[in-house]
């Protein structure tokens, strides 16, 4: 029978201590639905007696009616010489409405008469005081032992002892935290140990990852015994951040063996709710974030390929789909006809690799490879290659030509205008539109022209844009790099443009994502409704 590893996330209060990272309350509620459909048993949603935007998210979260989580409010242990009644920080705790109190108090000599300039009894006695008083207003109670480890090395008896005084108090955890992160996975695994056998109370870690083991030190210590882990959605944090409960969710759970965090229905949600967060977060995702990043289960070398292609065993330490997440084939200059045959499979592509169309295609990738174009990061343009090249391509529409118009008058911003000549289903059509730039312009004159035939087409917008400069040394002059990343409600994809004129590349780039975009959608023409096949859009 596995053994429950209890999850304790803290994005919402410790995440939002790293650099960089601001959520407002309506972010905070979002995350918190989609952290409880994961299966997390603890959500920390702020420190109440800190700010207003905490206080509204402890009003608000209640209304969310979480089916598997506990909402939790964080603070400190009461002041020195102040009444735990009278602290306004627990006060603030219990205002908040929450069932469960994480309050911290300090485990190291150094920081008690170095930061608190307190006694170290004292220091006990707050420990004690805090905690006794919040099981007394009938809450479950989590204490975080902050810098328990550093303490425990400089002394371990007072470390301990103040523990003990949580336990003694009527503490329901007890949470070890390496809050400097700069312990070491050996040093946290016999520390652990040490404790597991000095107390009763059910024990937890809390990891930094300044040492880029806040991960390697959770499992370490749930090894040594701790029974819950408390980290942040892709490791966000103050400083370098906190343990990536992304990657520690499925190391426990699918590479340790006997542990269990969340049903293996929630595990395939991983990786969709790793990249819900970092959008609503507006932090980047890494492509190679272990186990959920794009990049994580992705070849491009053609050798590689060959071998997955005859089992993915070969080149994966999991299947993709227990997270969520999917194999890709990445298509470049180092790829062979591997590369591109498991791209025709996953289309469904009769693929021959002694056609010379196919060795014309790879010849032609890698030209314009070489020419800037990157395809390893824009599935979407390579796709649309690949069925040009085998006739599979519809000709949703056709661009007969662009005008663009910028105009700086005076102080005031510059306009900029587009007109766009398109045929469509036969018909001729002129549209202008203006925007905020010109490829905003051509952007917008471009939907207006398809919306009357493609009404779907409102629904996509462009998420994400990205211009590389490829030769530098021409300056002004040099060719770039197009890179755009759109989506609907439904999916993302990628498209890439190249050009020594960055309006061309973008145009490029931004055709390449309404084509490819409109495979799939149902097209409303002189009252009568076609359906098309979907292909190769992937979801989120």
């Amino acid at each position: 029978m596995p053994q429950q590893v209890t999850i304790f996330d803290t994005t919402l209060r410790d995440g939002t201590q790293g650099e960089g990272v601001s959520l407002t309350v309506e972010d905070k509620l979002k995350i918190a639905a989609k952290l409880d459909d994961l299966g997390i048993h603890y959500i920390e949603g702020g420190w109440p007696g800190s700010n207003g935007k905490d206080i509204e998210f402890f009003k608000r979260v209640a209304s969310l009616s979480l089916k598997h989580a506990k909402v939790t409010a964080f603070g400190s242990t009461r002041r020195k010489g102040v009444k735990p009644e009278e602290d306004g920080n627990l006060k603030a705790i219990l205002e908040s409405g929450v069932r469960v109190a994480t309050i911290f108090g300090k485990s190291w000599d150094f920081q008690v008469t170095t930061a608190l300039q307190t006694t170290l009894e004292e220091n006990e006695a707050m420990i004690y005081d805090s905690v006794r008083y919040l099981k007394e207003q009938g809450l479950e109670v989590i204490y975080d032992a902050e810098h328990f480890f550093d303490g425990y090395k400089n002394n371990r008896d007072y470390a301990l002892g103040t523990i003990r005084k949580a336990e003694a108090a009527g503490a329901d955890w007890i949470v070890l935290c390496d809050t400097n992160g700069g312990s070491m996975p050996g040093e946290i695994a016999a520390i652990v140990a040490d404790v597991v056998a000095s107390v009763k109370t059910p024990i937890g870690i809390h990891a930094h990852n300044d040492c880029e083991l806040g991960v390697a030190n959770s499992l370490a210590a749930v090894q040594a015994g701790a029974r819950q882990v408390q980290g942040t959605f892709n490791g966000l944090g103050e400083r370098c951040g906190n343990a990536n409960l992304v990657s520690v969710i499925p190391n426990l759970q699918l590479k340790l063996g006997g542990y269990r965090c969340v049903s293996d229905e929630q595990l395939a949600t991983l990786t969709s709710a790793a990249r819900y967060v970092s959008e609503i977060a507006n932090v980047g995702m890494p492509v190679n974030q272990p186990y959920v990043g794009s990049a994580a289960f992705a070849h491009k070398g053609g050798i590689h390929v060959s071998a997955v292609l005859r089992h993915s065993k070969t080149y994966e330490h999991i299947e993709p789909e227990l997270v969520g997440n999917r194999q890709r084939v990445l298509v470049s200059e180092l790829a062979g006809q591997s590369n591109l045959v498991f791209k025709a499979q996953e289309m469904n592509l009769d693929f021959d690799l002694e056609n010379e169309s196919t060795k014309r295609l790879i010849q032609t990738i890698k030209d314009m490879e070489h020419r800037g174009y990157q395809f390893e990061g824009a599935d979407a343009s390579l796709e649309l290659l690949i069925r040009k090249a085998y006739d599979k391509q519809e000709n949703v529409f056709t661009i007969e030509s662009f005008k663009l118009l910028v105009e700086k008058t005076g102080d005031n911003p510059v306009a900029s205008e587009a007109i766009v000549k398109v045929k469509v289903h036969g018909e001729t059509v002129y549209t202008a539109a203006e925007g905020n730039g010109p490829v905003n312009a051509l952007d917008n004159a471009l939907r207006k022209a398809l919306e009357t035939y493609y009404p779907d087409i409102r629904d996509i917008h462009l998420t994400d844009y990205k211009v590389r400069v490829i030769n530098e040394k021409d300056a002004t002059a040099a060719k770039v790099r197009v890179l755009i990343e759109s989506s609907d409600f439904d999916a993302s994809w990628n498209t890439v443009g190249v050009s020594e004129n960055v309006i061309e590349a973008s145009w490029e780039a931004i055709l390449d994502s309404i084509r490819y975009a409109l495979i799939g959608r149902t097209v409303v023409l002189d009252n009568r409704e076609e359906k098309h096949e979907r292909i190769g859009i992937v979801n989120h």
